[in-house]
Protein backbone atom coordinates (compact mmCIF):
# COMPACT_ATOMS: atom_id res chain seq x y z
CA UNK A 1 0.00 0.00 0.00
CA UNK A 2 1.50 3.34 -0.98
CA UNK A 3 0.96 6.76 0.58
CA UNK A 4 -2.46 8.21 -0.17
CA UNK A 5 -4.14 4.81 -0.54
CA UNK A 6 -6.80 3.56 1.84
CA UNK A 7 -5.97 0.32 3.66
CA UNK A 8 -7.95 -2.35 1.74
CA UNK A 9 -8.26 -4.52 4.85
CA UNK A 10 -10.14 -1.78 6.72
CA UNK A 11 -11.86 -0.26 3.69
CA UNK A 12 -14.54 -2.97 3.30
CA UNK A 13 -17.71 -1.46 4.81
CA UNK A 14 -18.31 -4.25 7.36
CA UNK A 15 -14.69 -4.25 8.51
CA UNK A 16 -14.67 -0.45 8.75
CA UNK A 17 -17.70 -0.67 11.05
CA UNK A 18 -15.96 -3.31 13.19
CA UNK A 19 -12.73 -1.31 13.49
CA UNK A 20 -14.55 1.99 14.12
CA UNK A 21 -16.63 0.38 16.86
CA UNK A 22 -13.64 -1.27 18.54
CA UNK A 23 -11.72 2.02 18.28
CA UNK A 24 -14.26 3.59 20.63
CA UNK A 25 -12.91 1.34 23.39
CA UNK A 26 -9.96 2.48 25.42
CA UNK A 27 -6.57 0.86 24.80
CA UNK A 28 -6.61 -2.59 26.40
CA UNK A 29 -10.41 -2.68 26.70
CA UNK A 30 -12.38 -5.52 25.15
CA UNK A 31 -15.89 -6.19 23.91
CA UNK A 32 -17.63 -9.55 23.74
CA UNK A 33 -18.50 -11.06 20.38
CA UNK A 34 -22.29 -11.01 21.03
CA UNK A 35 -22.16 -7.33 22.07
CA UNK A 36 -20.35 -6.32 18.86
CA UNK A 37 -22.66 -8.54 16.81
CA UNK A 38 -25.69 -6.80 18.32
CA UNK A 39 -24.25 -3.29 17.90
CA UNK A 40 -23.48 -3.90 14.23
CA UNK A 41 -26.55 -6.05 13.52
CA UNK A 42 -24.42 -8.67 11.78
CA UNK A 43 -24.84 -12.43 11.65
CA UNK A 44 -22.34 -14.48 13.64
CA UNK A 45 -20.87 -16.02 10.50
CA UNK A 46 -20.46 -12.68 8.75
CA UNK A 47 -18.85 -11.08 11.79
CA UNK A 48 -16.49 -14.07 12.23
CA UNK A 49 -15.39 -13.85 8.60
CA UNK A 50 -14.56 -10.15 8.87
CA UNK A 51 -12.83 -10.62 12.23
CA UNK A 52 -10.55 -13.25 10.69
CA UNK A 53 -9.59 -10.81 7.94
CA UNK A 54 -8.76 -8.21 10.59
CA UNK A 55 -6.96 -10.73 12.79
CA UNK A 56 -4.60 -11.89 9.99
CA UNK A 57 -2.67 -8.56 9.75
CA UNK A 58 -2.82 -8.21 13.56
CA UNK A 59 -5.45 -5.46 13.71
CA UNK A 60 -7.82 -7.30 16.05
CA UNK A 61 -7.10 -9.61 18.97
CA UNK A 62 -9.55 -12.42 19.62
CA UNK A 63 -9.38 -13.99 23.07
CA UNK A 64 -11.40 -17.04 24.00
CA UNK A 65 -12.12 -17.69 27.66
CA UNK A 66 -14.68 -19.29 29.92
CA UNK A 67 -16.95 -17.62 32.44
CA UNK A 68 -17.93 -20.55 34.55
CA UNK A 69 -18.74 -23.22 32.00
CA UNK A 70 -19.81 -20.78 29.32
CA UNK A 71 -17.33 -19.91 26.53
CA UNK A 72 -16.87 -16.20 25.91
CA UNK A 73 -15.02 -14.50 23.05
CA UNK A 74 -13.48 -11.10 23.69
CA UNK A 75 -12.46 -8.72 20.92
CA UNK A 76 -10.08 -5.80 21.03
CA UNK A 77 -8.30 -3.50 18.63
CA UNK A 78 -4.54 -4.08 18.88
CA UNK A 79 -2.07 -1.17 18.91
CA UNK A 80 -1.32 -2.02 15.24
CA UNK A 81 -5.05 -1.95 14.48
CA UNK A 82 -5.51 1.38 16.26
CA UNK A 83 -2.59 2.85 14.32
CA UNK A 84 -3.93 1.45 11.01
CA UNK A 85 -7.32 3.02 11.75
CA UNK A 86 -5.69 6.38 12.53
CA UNK A 87 -3.75 6.25 9.25
CA UNK A 88 -6.94 5.21 7.41
CA UNK A 89 -8.98 8.12 8.80
CA UNK A 90 -6.17 10.62 8.16
CA UNK A 91 -5.80 9.37 4.57
CA UNK A 92 -9.56 9.72 4.10
CA UNK A 93 -9.42 13.30 5.44
CA UNK A 94 -6.64 14.11 2.97
CA UNK A 95 -8.67 12.68 0.09
CA UNK A 96 -11.73 14.73 1.11
CA UNK A 97 -9.63 17.90 1.47
CA UNK A 98 -8.14 17.29 -1.97
CA UNK A 99 -11.61 16.89 -3.47
CA UNK A 100 -12.81 20.22 -2.06
CA UNK A 101 -12.80 22.98 -4.72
Amino acid sequence: MSAGELDPVIHAPARLRVVATLATLGPGDEMTFPRLQKLLDMTGGNLSTHLRKLEDPGYVAVTKAHEGRKPVTYLALTPAGRRAFEVYTETLRQIVRGATP
